[in-house]
């Protein structure tokens, strides 16, 4: 069927597929006689099809990605790499280049145009990879012409800046955007943090000026300073691409934009607060590639994966994820639910709001003016028959109530709570009023997590720990141990850091802890228990971290007390 596909010309595909009618057809052949234009331009022009599915139906028959540049934003050190001429003449748009691979993404509108590619190949050299995406004619020329005419770097547009007025009328519009520095400065903004892997964007304006922030590896970083004359004009970009009320300015706003940033799709989550020197926008960086991290890649030792793997083969119960506020719970469940996720079960989740589109999933974001909160969510989804339920968090009885009733008519319940431990996960239900015979026998098992950076392998420095520090870990004087600890590079950007491991604590819950559960024991007698069943805690699973040279001391002791 393949086969028969590419051998159809794209008239004829394009009707095969019901697309366009054979009059269609033979009205633009006639056309295209007089105007010489290719047929899938010819057939765009006459409005029978649009750009856009030219592509798509272009990409599926020859096995290749498309890709819609509308929301696709510069990238200034990926048009470094072609020159302007060579891009036009060939119909060549550089997106996008990643370092760590050494790719760079090039949209094309002629995927066979190979004396172009390998041009480029030759010119690069053969460190440099490229991949190409299929994209349209003319908007492939629209963007070529809109990209290399003007300053992407960030240091470039304030200079442009400087020296010109903002036009605050064509920041509202999409027309010729690309005039306006302001929108490029938004634009290379967003792009810089999530090619430095940042998770929060802050603009926090100042009495004289805007300090401009980007949370990384959970630390937050400061990565400039503007007067704060640059402000209004950025804010009002913000809230534009965002879809808030520009004219409010008085009321905490949210808003979404989803962009191609360095080839590929990122949403970002747009939160705009008032405050006494103007409005604080905060910009939460949610990239599907990073969030959903495979169970099997999360590094956990052995005896602990097999736990949690078979929490997860119970077919009805509950398992709560703890920690506070960045610990990386939603990840671990999206982790969780993708290892479930296949055509044979039915996952529903109710989220606030929904972060990451996962196929097969059915995601509904809670909504408090239409009365779907999550306890009228999951009443609603019962009746949805479901396998496997999702709960974002219990925060109130009514939510508890209506997810242990899920749990005990034979789902499966994901869900997390705000506690420091494991353990505290049955005093903070007890607190909110589930009694604790509904709790024993349908608590399924309680994983606790926090986040540490992990130290840069390029350089981090080996040292040989001191009597505090032995103390600390529970080693003897005489040991001889090698610690780690950070020192910065090109690599890390200095900061001896990247990237972030979980520390977890798993906790099974067995016929045994469930009567200690019923009959309110105290958490040294549940915390005994667990122990004598194998339980690790978080100190000891980050003990287990900083002796394996994954971390240092400082990181762990900087989000647990490993002290206790």
């Amino acid at each position: 069927m393949a086969e028969q596909r590419r051998k159809l010309r794209l008239g004829d595909l394009l009707v095969h597929q019901g697309l366009i009618t054979q009059d269609q057809l033979r009205i633009a052949l006639t056309e295209q006689h007089r105007s010489n234009l290719p047929i899938g331009r010819q057939l765009v022009r006459l409005g029978f099809v649009t750009e856009a599915m030219i592509r798509d139906i272009l990409a599926r028959t020859i096995g290749q990605e498309s890709i819609d540049l509308t929301n696709v934003v510069a990238d200034a050190e990926a048009l470094k790499f072609v020159p302007k001429d060579f891009a036009q003449r060939n119909q060549i748009l550089p997106i996008a280049f990643d370092a760590d691979h050494q790719t760079l993404i090039l949209a094309i509108s002629d995927m066979f145009n190979v004396l172009a590619l390998d041009q480029l190949r030759a010119t690069l050299g053969a460190q440099i990879e490229l991949k190409t995406l299929l994209a349209g004619e003319a908007q492939l020329e629209e963007y070529v012409d809109k990209f290399y005419g003007f300053e992407l770097s960030v240091d470039g547009i304030l200079r442009e800046i400087e020296t010109g007025e903002i036009d605050y009328q064509s920041l509202q519009g999409d027309s010729g955007e690309y005039t306006q520095p302001v929108v490029r400065l938004v634009g290379a903004l967003m792009t810089d943090a999530v090619k430095r892997g940042a998770s929060d964007i802050h603009f926090e304006p100042e009495y004289a000026f805007l300090r401009i922030r980007y949370r990384i590896d959970g630390v937050l970083e400061n990565v400039r300073s503007l007067h704060k004359v640059y402000w209004p004009g950025v804010a009002v970009r913000l809230k534009v691409i965002s879809n808030m009320n520009i004219a409010e300015t008085r009321a905490p706003q949210d808003g979404r934009v989803s962009l191609m940033l360095n080839g590929r799709p990122i949403d970002f989550r747009v939160s705009c607060q008032p405050t006494i020197y103007g409005e604080n926008i905060v910009l939460r960086v949610l990239d599907r590639e990073k969030a959903i991290i495979p169970l099997d890649d999360m590094q956990l030792p052995e005896t602990q994966m097999s736990v949690v793997k078979r929490m997860m083969a119970r077919p009805e119960g509950i398992i709560i994820v703890t920690g506070p506020t960045g610990s990386g719970k939603t990840t671990t469940l999206y982790s969780m639910l993708t290892h479930l996720n296949r055509e044979t079960v039915n996952i529903m989740t109710l989220e606030d709001p929904v972060e990451y589109p996962v196929t097969l999933m059915r995601q509904t974001s809670v909504n408090e003016a239409l009365k779907m909160d999550f306890a009228n969510g999951i009443r609603s989804i019962m009746r949805q028959d479901p396998d496997i339920i999702l709960v974002g968090e219990v925060r109130d009885l009514e939510t508890a109530t209506m997810a242990f009733r899920a749990a005990m008519t034979g789902h499966q319940v994901f869900t997390t709570l705000h506690t420091n431990s494991a353990l505290g996960a049955f005093p903070r239900l007890l607190d909110l009023g589930v009694m604790p015979d509904i709790i024993a026998g349908n608590v399924i098992g309680v994983i606790a997590q926090r986040l540490v950076r992990a130290l840069c392998s390029h350089c981090k420095t080996p040292y040989s720990p001191d009597a505090s520090e032995r103390q600390l870990l529970g080693l003897p004087l005489e040991q001889d141990v090698t610690l780690y600890q950070p020192k910065g590079c090109p690599v890390c950007n200095g900061r001896g850091y990247k990237g972030r491991l979980p520390l977890m604590e798993v906790l099974r819950i067995d016929n045994d802890m469930d009567e200690l559960i019923a009959r309110r024991a105290t958490f040294r007698e549940m915390r005994n228990l667990a122990r004598e069943k194998g339980f690790v805690p978080l100190a000891q699973d980050g003990i287990r971290r900083i002796l394996q040279g994954d971390t240092s001391l400082t990181e762990v002791m900087r989000v647990i007390d490993i002290s206790l």
